[in-house]
């Protein structure tokens, strides 16, 4: 039986292509291995170019395969292949560059490389693609919340990010092949699904009359499926219409990933971002007028080029007023081939890391503050199963719908079943509960 061997770099975009080439390989007869422990016959390496330590870190992976068994066919995918195909068939040993499109054509490859050993770069411009690429992922390993690609691309061209040229512009899934994936997730018994994409509330940007919007209505009709999350939204993205949802659907769950980036109208402007700061405070105080409880976790990057003590400042307090639930937050780091990398007033490293503590600092204590407010109350939460580290000890971890990581006694048949579970303890990156009990299928309708 043949067998291949996968390693996925960066975001749940490219977990979930690399998902999808899986099922491609599955359905040829092949046997998956892991990539470091047994030597397979193809290596396919998903690879990221958001940062230049991206770049860097893939080409280590992908030596490290050819090292594994130089027999082996070594392929490369992803954004670094889209970018920079040529740098890649540089590295000896490689036999097969396909960017963010076309992977439905990597076994058909796969197989003339296997009779020719000619390498072969499959490289298209993907800036000409206007097509989604359907790709199915029926089941994932970790059982407890299912991923839906709907679109894939940006439009956005911000000046510090390189996606849309390894990506290119946005392109939407067809809503019928949307929502028949999601009967299909429900049916192997996924509870929550959460939509991703590269710049997922842009979906419908290139479709007629049809938007996220429309998308969101139609998957609340979805019968079985409890939990709708979206993996990530501009605040520009959530109109009026999309305000009536969040306070209308039962299965939107109270959890928005919104990225802030800057808190200064000046960054703001030189990122090329699309809103202002009182523009982005005031649509996140309709969404909790809409949504009131809603967790809202936000993107800061920190130290971009000329931003000054001052405009430092002006964020920390902006995030400080809106009170996130958690914030990521990273360093600025220069992307080649980025505006943003050219800029002249480059930060100081010492002053970026001393900034990007800070933040943490703030983070972590309104994710406390957060977390507090539900002190007393009963959240629904999927188990992902046993609590890391404490294996053994019958605690289970999960999600509420709201995004607060709770740790509660639990036995492992509970693990992807709704459960209610009283917080008793808030704590920064996880608090703790008590099971008050599980939803039963049969009982749901007679418990709400």
């Amino acid at each position: 039986m043949p067998s291949v061997a996968f390693y996925t770099l960066g975001c749940k975009v490219n977990f979930y292509d690399t998902e999808a080439i899986w099922q491609l390989f599955k359905n040829e007869g092949y046997d998956q291995v892991d990539f470091d422990e047994q030597t397979a016959d193809v290596y396919l390496i998903n690879t990221c170019t958001v940062t230049n330590t991206g770049d860097k870190k893939s080409r280590q992976i992908i030596r490290r395969a050819i090292r594994r068994n130089p027999d082996a066919i070594v392929a490369v995918t992803g954004c670094y292949a889209q970018t920079s195909p040529a740098e890649i068939l540089d590295i000896p040993g490689v036999d097969l560059v396909i960017g963010t499109q076309d992977r439905d054509k990597i076994l058909p490859y796969v197989k003339e490389i296997q009779e020719s050993r000619q390498p072969v770069n499959a490289v298209r411009n993907i800036m000409k693609t206007r097509v989604f690429e359907e790709m199915d992922v029926p089941d994932f390993a970790d059982r407890t919340r299912a991923f839906l690609k709907i679109q894939d691309g940006c439009n956005n061209f911000c000046t510090f990010c390189i996606i849309p040229w390894s990506r290119g512009l946005s392109r939407s899934r067809e809503a019928n092949s949307i929502i028949q994936q999601a009967h299909q997730l429900v049916q192997a018994g996924y509870k929550e699904i959460v939509l991703t994409g590269i710049h997922t509330g842009g979906y419908g940007d290139d479709m007629e009359n049809y938007d996220l919007t429309d998308l969101l209505w139609d998957l609340d009709k979805v019968e079985g499926l409890e939990r709708i999350r979206i993996s990530s939204i501009e605040a520009s993205q959530i109109d009026d219409r999309m305000l009536d949802v969040i306070k209308r659907s039962d299965k939107l769950v109270r959890h928005f990933h919104i990225p802030l980036q800057a808190g200064d109208d000046t960054v703001l402007k030189r990122m090329r971002r699309k809103y202002t700061t009182e523009e982005f405070y005031n649509k996140m105080l309709r969404i909790r007028e809409a949504m009131p409880d809603v967790a809202i976790t936000t993107d800061v990057i920190v130290g971009f080029p000329g931003e000054t003590d001052e405009m430092y400042r002006n964020g920390y307090e902006l995030m400080r007023k809106i009170g996130f639930s958690e914030m990521h937050v990273f360093p600025y780091s220069k992307r080649t081939g980025t505006p943003a990398a050219r800029m002249e007033d480059q930060v100081d490293e010492d002053v970026k890391n001393a900034r990007v503590h800070e933040l943490i600092e703030l983070s972590e204590q309104m994710q406390l503050e957060y977390a507090q407010k539900f002190v007393g109350q009963v959240l629904e939460v999927i188990p992902e199963g046993e609590a890391k580290g404490r294996e053994g000890s019958g605690k289970l971890h999960g999600y509420s719908d709201n995004y607060i990581q709770l740790v509660f006694d639990g036995t492992p048949d509970m693990v992807g079943k709704v459960c209610r579970v009283k917080l008793t303890e808030a704590g920064a990156n996880e608090s703790q509960g008590t099971l008050v009990r599980v939803l039963d299928e049969n009982l749901k309708s007679a418990a709400m």
